[in-house]
């Protein structure tokens, strides 16, 4: 029997390559090792997005199109949405009860995103409380392992304490998840600064081949003369062509790029190429899926079918530990049944 592995990514726009080469790809590769879920996390979604939530239903179809052209397949991982499967909203509720605020105003990410987001209202009791959310996405599934990067290690140990503040409190046995470490390369905007929908400074990951190419070019680069010497560890666009690159390849634009003579439209004519070869098989994809989205919405439906079945389950035993293990045939229904 396979060990389970989950995973979700929020619909806030459409998919760029730090989220490919960050997430998507690793979930790919996971397929056929583990008892994948990955799911579309659009409540978490609305902890930054309250304010217009009216994009998330076609971000959500747009996002899973992406999932399924870039190689996540139905029939080898269990596809859902979150806010599709109940036992998510009635199982953070349990947890809130128990998390106290001090560890949820210390999450590291807490912090930066209402610097990086000024322009929005984020002092909110569901922004705070979003890594509630994220250990009950995590725990209703008892999976043995949680993709991430280094960088984000923390958000499960933040889940595996809360794990055990509800253990202790309530004598139950819930498992702890463990961080699955993936690789989690350096994907920089065209600014330079990290790839995010937030600054505007993304390549999306099924644009249009000329609209792409076009994004690649306006790259942020220093004023190095093209004669001069160049250190591939502080360009934005080395960085990205390397994505693209196995280790001999990688080796020999690092060799060019300390040789001298070589330009950055050199390097950006040759990023966009291998942009296209990758991604233009995946964008034909996805362009041939989109000609039936109620396909789209099909694999999803019975995704939250299975994920409600199983996290209804583990909603049980955490009712029971509490002692809200009442009529199971009464107005409760399935999620706590």
């Amino acid at each position: 029997m396979k060990d389970r592995v989950l995973s979700g990514m929020r619909p806030t726009g459409r998919l760029h390559l730090g989220n490919y080469f960050g997430a998507l790809k690793n979930w790919v590769e996971l397929q056929d090792r583990y008892d994948c879920f990955f799911f579309v996390a659009d409540y978490h979604a609305l902890t930054t997005a309250y304010e217009s939530p009216g994009d998330i239903h076609a971000n959500v179809e747009e996002m899973v199109l992406d999932f399924l052209a870039a190689g996540l397949d139905p029939d080898r991982c269990t596809l859902f949405v979150q806010s599709m499967v109940p036992t998510h909203a009635e199982a953070h509720l349990l947890f809130s009860m128990i998390s106290p605020l001090a560890w949820l105003e210390r999450t590291p990410s807490y912090k930066e995103m209402i610097e990086a987001l000024k322009d929005r209202d984020l002092r909110t009791y569901g922004f705070l409380g979003y890594p509630v959310l994220q250990c009950v996405d995590i725990l209703l599934y008892y999976p043995k392992y949680v993709p991430v990067g280094v960088d984000q290690v923390a958000h499960i140990e933040l889940t595996r304490e809360l794990v055990r503040r509800f253990n202790f409190l309530y004598k139950t046995n819930l498992p702890e998840p463990q961080p699955l470490l993936t690789a989690s390369p350096k994907v920089p905007g065209v600014d330079g600064r990290k790839m995010s929908k937030s600054y505007g400074n993304t390549i999306e990951l099924f644009g249009g081949a000329a609209e792409t190419r076009k994004r690649i070019m306006s790259i942020k680069t220093d004023s190095t003369p093209v004669d001069a010497p160049k250190d591939p560890a502080t360009c934005n666009v080395f960085a990205l062509l390397s994505l693209f690159c196995d280790d001999a390849e990688r080796a020999d634009w690092e060799r060019r790029y300390r040789a001298g003579g070589l330009s950055y439209a050199e390097a950006k004519r040759a990023l966009a190429e291998k942009y296209e070869s990758r991604m233009g098989t995946m964008r034909a994809r996805r362009e041939e899926l989109a000609k039936d989205r109620r396909a789209v919405w099909d694999v999803l439906r019975k995704g939250s079918e299975k994920a409600l079945e199983i996290s209804g389950r583990v909603l049980r035993d955490m009712r029971s530990g509490i002692g809200l293990n009442y009529d199971k045939g009464g107005i409760h229904g399935r999620s706590g049944s």
